[in-house]
């Protein structure tokens, strides 16, 4: 399938309204029992649309989601880019810190949020600066009377009316901001436009050769861009139907998708690693999925994957929150261990150091830059210094390591930056870091990503106890636990009398990533511990 919109419908508002008029009664989303048809959500957009307005959210306007998969997430996000307004997606594994500053950081004059995060907006409301207005997402209890903030239920949104706000938006307006997980200081807002969201969705179906049937499921979190930009976009530009799951269970997966009758499901590298260690079933194959879409795509799922789940196609990209996707592999001649060719619309180089490109098969910096206006980030929220540092020379680094081979197929090689990736969660080793350190028995750490089994990174912290100091793993994980995601815990503990570092005093981290699992590792699953959710 091969769309090319119009500019003037490159708006996320006018393609819904679009829609309603072209594809009325087609099913644009399956939930559970639920079933929501264009024109329904068209109509309920519009009335959560005007009910913002009339609460005072205005063109803008920075409104934070802390909201699990579900029908409310996308009617409040595509209600925000009808008026203008800005979608601040949260991680719903934050607290604390992690959660306050994000809404500091943003801006944001108004907060959705379901009622089972409550508690954790409350720990942290006395040092929330902008925040006028908490709407409540409940499904059983009442509404909470001890925020500071005036509530109001989300169920109030619907009384809103049903035609269009009739805001006036532009592509190049700003339709989100994308937190990524910081590497070396705090986390970074992108800023996307409604034009990046768009040019995704059609790059993204002409790929993946979508067809007019086709029912695309995900159940990665809707807080990230991948399935906003990789599968919602793209259901709503191509007119398809979006099969959501609320989260992923290696169980329930196959009957899911059964069940909803997809035809593609988009996955992170973890998800295909977990399916594959699962026993071989009838029902991996009693379904009528033809393409998987994700990155990376384990070799061994891409050489067997079509035998034992009976898919036809196995399709990689890269791309980064900032750049968008700007490689596919073809769907005719893929490469194992090759995420594809950089796409017409993308100048993609390898370089070194000084910024020179590097000759087919030299390892160099993944860099990019668009052929087409307003398809990547417009920056970084508040930190022009660090979005002029991601484009030196005019380029976009993305921060990973790759080469190209003399047919233009590229690969990635590792990460240049000190970031992990668990199960398809962005970690920095600087929050981590900074948590730990704040232990009163630790005098410094320094964490670092071991490959794990299911694919990715399993964090290892690695600790230096302060002078007469007594510290046992179990002790620090709890700390952890009480103050960050967890999925940031680290699965692995070593006490150090020292860290490696060189001459002006840089931790070494590559040493201690050669060094992996040691004797005097402690591993909280061989231990047995197990982690609070």
């Amino acid at each position: 399938m091969r769309i090319r919109l119009e500019p003037k419908r490159r708006v996320l508002g006018a393609l819904i309204e679009e829609r309603a008029r072209t594809h009325g009664d087609k099913v644009f989303l399956l939930f559970g029992d639920r079933r929501v048809t264009y024109r329904e959500l068209n109509e309920t957009v519009n009335r959560v649309a005007n009910s913002l307005l009339q609460t005072g959210v205005q063109k803008g306007d920075r409104v934070c989601l802390m909201l699990p998969n579900c029908p409310e997430f996308l009617y409040t996000w595509f209600a925000l880019g009808k008026i203008g307004a800005i979608e601040v997606p949260i991680n719903t594994a934050y607290r604390g810190d992690f959660l306050s500053y994000i809404i500091n950081n943003s801006e944001a004059k108004a907060l959705v949020i379901d009622e089972q995060f409550v508690d954790r907006l409350k720990f942290v409301q006395e040092g929330l600066r902008t925040v006028e207005k908490v709407i409540v997402l409940r499904r059983e209890g009442a509404l909470p009377g001890d925020l500071i903030f005036p509530v109001m239920d989300f169920a109030g949104l619907y009384r809103g009316a049903p035609t269009d706000p009739g805001v006036p938006v532009s592509n190049k307006d700003v339709l989100a901001f994308i937190y990524t997980s910081g590497t070396t200081g705090p986390s970074k807002g992108v800023m996307c436009q409604h034009n990046y969201f768009i040019v995704m969705a059609e790059d993204n179906l002409e790929a993946r050769d979508a067809r007019e049937d086709d029912v695309f499921y995900t159940c990665l979190p809707l807080f990230h861009a991948n399935a906003q930009a990789l599968t919602v976009a793209p259901v709503l530009v191509g007119g398809l139907t979006l099969a959501l799951g609320e989260r992923f269970s290696a169980s329930t997966f196959w009957e899911e998708l059964r069940r909803y009758g997809a035809t593609q499901f988009n996955a992170i590298g973890a998800m295909l690693a977990i399916l594959w260690k699962q026993p071989e079933t009838p029902g991996e194959r009693q379904h009528r999925v033809r393409l998987c879409f994700g990155a990376p795509i384990p070799p061994h799922v891409l050489e067997h994957g079509p035998r034992r789940w009976g898919i036809q196609y196995f399709l990689e990209g890269f791309g980064l929150t900032e750049s968008g996707i700007i490689a596919y592999a073809p769907l005719d001649a893929p490469r194992a261990g090759s995420f594809g060719k950089a796409l017409p619309y993308y100048d993609v180089r390898i370089v070194d150091d000084d910024g020179e490109e590097v000759p087919p098969g030299v390892v160099g910096e993944i860099v990019s830059r668009p052929l087409r206006p307003y398809t990547m980030m417009l920056g970084y929220y508040k930190m022009p210094e660090k979005t002029l540092e991601a484009f030196e020379n005019l380029w976009f680094h993305t921060g990973d390591y790759g080469k190209r081979d003399e047919d233009g197929y590229l690969y990635f090689v590792d990460r240049k930056k000190d970031a992990l990736r668990r199960r398809g969660e962005n970690i920095s080793s600087f929050e981590v870091e900074r948590i730990v350190n704040g232990h009163p028995q630790v005098a410094e750490s320094a964490a670092v990503g071991i490959p794990s089994e299911l694919g990715e990174d399993d964090v290892k912290i690695c600790v230096v106890l302060k002078p007469g100091g007594t510290l046992t793993p179990e002790e620090l994980l709890r700390w952890c636990e009480e103050r960050m995601p967890y999925f940031m815990v680290p699965r692995y503990v070593e006490f150090m009398e020292s860290l490696p570092k060189t001459p002006t005093e840089r931790v070494e981290k590559y040493k201690l990533r050669q060094a992996g699992v040691t004797s005097a590792t402690w591993d909280r699953e061989k231990a047995g511990y197990k982690l609070k959710r």
